[in-house]
């Protein structure tokens, strides 16, 4: 199948498709020797009257929990509400708390599937300051949310802290007193300014290592309490330092969108488990990896799992925040909902340009999983968009 596609330089250049064949999900589940979180993006209803730049924009629920229902029969759990859901970037807390408590009512449903659930402090007015109490009892209402819905909570990474934080003291109490209260195990999150430039200096410092030894301070004061720590720094040294460095009980889940592949097969350091963002849209793919790591093949991984990665870095180039536009399109394109459409008005996020390349990777990647769908939705978005004609 050959398709006219734009270049940077706004010309047009004939592609062959290589995958042809529809990819037919696996009958049963597979099982994994990683723990894998696959972040979701949610699906909103664009055929309802609504504000496009706010933050309460009308969900297609059957969608989204159908999108999830997929990833749990490819062997995913689900990282709920995190920020591929566009969580501060189109999804505000009302719909996400509600999010929440739909996706855990419905992984009841479905034997074997598990969750957990982003908590934040994002239901703070972000236009004024606000103190560590404030932040403390921020986090805590959201994790009443996902606790007395029967969830588990990501600790995420808050907007609200990193203004108000003037020391890594203030970090300490506030992680302290949270986790502290919590009912259940957490997951850490540590989402570099690359996804959020208001996360600069999170933990107290700018110097990795200085953050790093505030988080491992944490960390250990409550490792009976935390599950794992989802780091998300784009450089896979820092990753593999702070794993060294973790408590025997307390697990690293890579979030590196650029190295995932080599973290999660691991060295003579140790290995990664998962919760990614990346996984969405490569869902899979990625499967098909994990069940030939799995089974030991670790040559086998790397070949199914190596192509991704250049479509993850396409994906994740800066302004990395915007990412979840590229995560929409291929679900688009692959027939998981109707439309490009994004809350926010996120479709316009990225170029044309962006968008073909993203089409190309995920050809050779072998990501787009129903090749003749595939071409036509690309071919009817570049003649609305651009005008060119297929």
């Amino acid at each position: 199948m050959n398709i006219n596609l734009p270049t940077p330089e706004g010309s047009t250049s004939p592609y062959t498709m290589q995958h042809r064949e529809d990819q037919v999900p696996p009958s049963t589940a597979p099982t994994f020797n990683r723990v894998a979180y696959a972040a979701a993006h949610v699906v909103v209803d664009p055929s309802r009257a609504y504000e496009p730049w706010g933050d309460t924009p009308p969900v297609d629920w059957d969608a989204t929990l159908a999108f999830r229902s997929y990833l749990y029969g490819l062997g995913f759990k689900v990282a709920e509400a995190m920020d591929t859901a566009q969580r501060g970037m189109g999804i505000g807390w009302p719909t996400a708390a509600e999010l929440i408590r739909r996706s855990i009512a419905h992984a009841r449903s479905i034997p074997g599937a598990d969750l957990a659930c982003g908590a934040g402090t994002d239901h703070l007015d972000g236009t004024r300051s606000h103190t560590l109490a404030d932040i403390v009892g921020a986090y805590k209402d959201q994790f009443e949310v996902i606790e007395s819905a029967g969830g588990r909570p990501i600790m995420m990474a808050s907007r609200a802290l990193c203004a108000a934080a003037q020391s890594a003291d203030d970090y300490k109490h506030v992680y302290d007193a949270v986790i502290s209260a919590s009912r259940n195990k957490v997951v850490l999150h540590w989402l570099g300014d690359a996804f959020d430039a208001s996360l600069s200096g999170y933990w107290g410092s700018r110097d990795v290592a200085t953050a790093m030894a505030t988080v491992l301070d944490i960390i250990r004061l409550h490792r009976d309490k935390i599950e794992g720590i989802k780091i998300s720094l784009l450089n896979a040294e820092y990753e593999r330092q702070l794993r060294s460095r973790l408590p025997e009980s307390v697990v690293m889940f890579t979030g590196d969108d650029y190295n995932y592949g080599e973290l999660i097969a691991g060295d003579s350091t140790g290995h990664s488990h998962a919760l990614l963002g990346i996984f969405d849209p490569i869902a899979p793919v990625a499967s098909r990896a994990l069940v030939k790591l799995a089974a030991g093949e670790t040559d086998a991984y790397r070949q199914i799992i190596d192509p991704t990665v250049a479509l993850s870095r396409e994906l994740f180039v800066a302004p990395t925040q915007y990412y979840k536009a590229g995560v929409v399109f291929l679900a688009w394109l692959n027939g998981h909902q109707r439309h490009f459409s994004m809350a926010g008005g996120m479709q316009s996020a990225r170029s044309v340009a962006h968008y073909a390349e993203v089409f190309r990777k995920a050809d050779v990647a072998g990501v787009l999983t129903r090749p003749e769908l595939a071409r036509r939705r690309m071919s009817e978005y570049l003649s609305l968009a651009a005008g060119i004609d297929n």
